[in-house]
Parts: structure tokens; C-alpha cells; sequence
């Protein structure tokens, strides 16, 4: 069973669909309580980061997902978009403290003088594999593309934790990895055939062989 979290920043219709056309069995969690039984759980998220923190934190959800993901039966967990920076300790976008589960930091687009360059990213981008991982799993020779939404970008503090890089006039990491715990800055729900393999695989994903530690 794949749990979606509720904290009230984001539209989880997309998401919910995505899994159901996938014969993938998904719930969505309102309520902390409603984590029991999770397999997996999605971390969704969109918007101002230190509005993300704040929900997730008042609604309750960080110390029973800290007990799921990081201690206890360690269930595997995909960040999405801001919930995936959730995930880093912090963001240049404002003062609250991320999960930091992963040694990554927010950082924001900076200035630059560059044809086609603007901010936010949005769009259609290239997701190269900076290491082999079972989510990046049948993808075939060509990096997959993926729909991108954002105006601030991850950045691992060390290269063992970077799944896939994009550039956008920087070159930042468009999905990160800990053990169990991965996020992705693209929408895979948004992203037709690329995000249904992405979800596909991590509906699959058996991590106790997967990805470095901190």
C-alpha cells in the first residue's frame, strides 16, 4: 500500500490517478494515524518551503514519519518537489529547518545572463543518472525527461547522495537518495511515460541494497 501524505500543500488528484492507472493500491493520509500500514509513502509538496515545514510539523506528521522512514521498519519514501527538499536541512527560501535526512540544501536559481534562462524552471528537462539505482531502473540508453516546476534546487553535500543531475543553468540534483529515502525535483505524475516507470519502480523498490548512507 503506497500512503500519500496530506499536509494541505498540494494537489494529490494527479497523484492518487497516476497510481490507480498504474493497478498500484494508494491511500491518502489526513491524519498522522492514517500512516498504519504504509509500504510506502509519498511526501508530495508545492509552494513556499517554509510553508511545506510548518504544515507538515503542525499537522503532526514528522515525528511518526521520523519513526516509519528513518528508525523503525524503515519504509521507503519518495519526495516530490518541495517534499523532496523537504528532505535537505534547509532552504534559501526561508528560515524553517528541512527533515534533513538527506546532507543536501536548498539553494535558489541565481541571476544569470544566459539565452533561454529563466526562472522558475519550468518545463520539460533531461534527468541524467549520476549513479545506477533501482528507481532509474528501464529507462534504455537515452536520460529520461521529466516536468519540471520549481525556482530553487537541491545540491548534495557529497555525490554518493545524488541519483540524477539536470542542468538549468546550474547543474543541481534532480533526485536524491539515503538508503530508503529518495526525492525527485520533476513531477512524476506530470510526466506521462518517464514518471509511471519512476513510480513503477518505486512501487518495487527493495532498498535494503540500495543507495549510500549519510
Amino acid at each position: 500500500m503506497i500512503v500519500i501524505v496530506d499536509y494541505k500543500t498540494a494537489n494529490l488528484g494527479s497523484l492518487v490517478n497516476i497510481c490507480k492507472r498504474l493497478g498500484l493500491a494508494a491511500r491518502v493520509a489526513e491524519t498522522p494515524a492514517d500512516l498504519e500500514g504504509a509500504e510506502r509513502i509519498i511526501l508530495p509538496g508545492i509552494g513556499h518551503f517554509d510553508t511545506c515545514a510548518r504544515n507538515l510539523r503542525s499537522a503532526g506528521f514528522d515525528g511518526p514519519l521520523q519513526e516509519l522512514v528513518m528508525a523503525g521498519r524503515r519504509v521507503p519514501l519518495l519526495g516530490i518537489c518541495v517534499g523532496a527538499q523537504l528532505l535537505t536541512r534547509g532552504s534559501e527560501e526561508g528560515d524553517e529547518p528541512g527533515l534533513g535526512w538527506v546532507d543536501a540544501y536548498t539553494r535558489r536559481f541565481p541571476p544569470l545572463d544566459v539565452a533561454d534562462y529563466k526562472v522558475p524552471h519550468m518545463g520539460w528537462n533531461v534527468a541524467r543518472p549520476s549513479q545506477a539505482h533501482a528507481l532509474f531502473e528501464g529507462f534504455g540508453e537515452k536520460p529520461p525527461r521529466f516536468y519540471f516546476v520549481h525556482s530553487y534546487y537541491m545540491k548534495c553535500e557529497q555525490s554518493a547522495n545524488s541519483l540524477t543531475l539536470t542542468t538549468h543553468g546550474v547543474e543541481f540534483d534532480s533526485a536524491i537518495v539515503r538508503e530508503n529515502v529518495a526525492g525527485v525535483q520533476f513531477h512524476p505524475e506530470k510526466s506521462h511515460k518517464f514518471g509511471m516507470r519512476l513510480l513503477a519502480n518505486f512501487a518495487a523498490w527493495a532498498h535494503a541494497a540500495q543507495g549510500p548512507s549519510c
